[in-house]
C-alpha cells in the first residue's frame, strides 16, 4: 500500500470510530458529564468547604486536575475495548487482519478513535470543572503531553483487554477491579503528603499516581512525584503498550479463529 492508502484505511477506521461514540453520545458523553459534575459537587463544595486548602490550593481546585485525568483514562479505556472486543465478536476484526492494510495502521485507528474520545471528554468536563474553580495553566506542554500520552496508554490497554476478553463480561473485570481502584488510591483526592511514610512508599507503585500528578502539576505547578519522572515512566510504559500490542496484532493470538 502507498501512503495514500494507509491515510485512507486509517481515516476510514477513525472516523467509523468517531461516529460510532457521537451517534451514541447519551451513552458515551453525557454520563462522565454527570458524574463529574457529581464529583464536583460532593466532593468539592460540600466536602471541600471543611477540608479547607491542600497543596496550597483550595481543595476544590486541588481535585478538579485529578477528576479530568480520571475521565480520560476510563473513556479513553472504554472506547477501544468496548469497539474492537466488538469487532472480535463479529469476526470483521479477521477481514481486516487479511487486508493489505498494515497492522500499524489498524492500531492506529482504533487508539486514535479512543484517543479523540478521551480528549472530548477532556474538554467536557475542564468546561464543567470552572463553573465551581478557577483554574489557570501553569506549564501548557507539559499539560497537554500528559493528557495525550495518558489517552493513547489507556486505549492501548483497551486495546489488549479486548484481545484477551472471551465475551462481554470479560471487557468490564480490568475497569472494575483494577482501574478504579487505581484511580481511588492515585492521590485524585488527597495529597500522598498527609499518607504514612509506609503507605506513601506503597502508593508510589500505583502508575496512576504518576499520571495525576503530571497533570496536576501542569495545571497548578504542584507534585507529590518528581514530574520529569512521572513524565519519563508514561512514555516508557505508552511505549511498551504500544509494542505489546503490534505483537499481538503481527501474530493474531487470539484473533483469529
Amino acid at each position: 500500500m502507498n501512503s495514500y492508502e494507509k491515510w485512507v484505511a486509517f481515516q476510514t477506521i477513525l472516523v467509523k470510530e468517531v461516529r460510532r461514540y457521537l451517534r451514541i453520545w447519551p451513552q458515551t458523553l453525557l454520563p462522565p458529564a454527570i458524574t463529574m459534575t457529581l464529583y464536583f459537587v460532593i466532593f468539592g463544595a460540600l466536602i471541600g468547604s471543611r477540608i479547607g486548602e491542600m497543596g496550597g490550593f483550595s481543595y476544590m481546585q486541588f481535585v478538579v486536575p485529578g477528576l479530568i485525568m480520571m475521565a480520560v483514562v476510563t473513556n479513553s479505556y472504554s472506547n477501544v475495548v468496548s469497539s474492537f472486543f466488538g469487532a472480535k465478536f463479529n469476526h470483521s476484526v479477521e477481514e481486516l487482519l487479511v487486508s493489505p492494510v498494515p497492522n500499524w495502521v489498524i492500531l492506529a485507528g482504533y487508539i486514535t478513535g479512543g484517543v479523540s474520545r478521551g480528549l472530548m471528554v477532556a474538554v467536557i468536563v475542564t468546561c464543567l470543572s470552572l463553573f465551581f474553580a478557577e483554574l489557570s495553566i501553569h506549564n501548557l506542554p507539559l499539560t497537554i503531553a500528559i493528557v495525550l500520552f495518558t489517552s493513547v496508554l489507556f486505549a492501548l490497554f483497551g486495546f489488549i483487554n479486548a484481545v484477551f476478553a472471551n465475551n462481554f463480561d470479560d471487557i468490564s473485570i480490568v475497569p472494575t477491579f483494577v482501574l478504579t481502584p487505581l484511580t481511588y488510591l492515585g492521590g485524585v483526592f488527597y495529597s500522598m503528603e498527609l499518607l504514612p511514610d509506609f503507605w506513601e512508599g506503597v502508593s508510589r507503585l500505583n502508575p496512576l499516581v504518576y499520571v495525576v500528578n503530571g497533570f496536576r502539576y501542569g495545571v497548578l505547578g504542584v507534585s507529590d512525584v518528581d514530574v520529569r519522572f512521572a513524565f519519563g515512566m508514561l512514555a516508557l510504559f505508552t511505549a511498551a503498550a504500544f509494542a505489546y500490542c503490534m505483537h499481538l496484532l503481527n501474530t493474531g493470538k487470539r484473533l483469529r479463529q
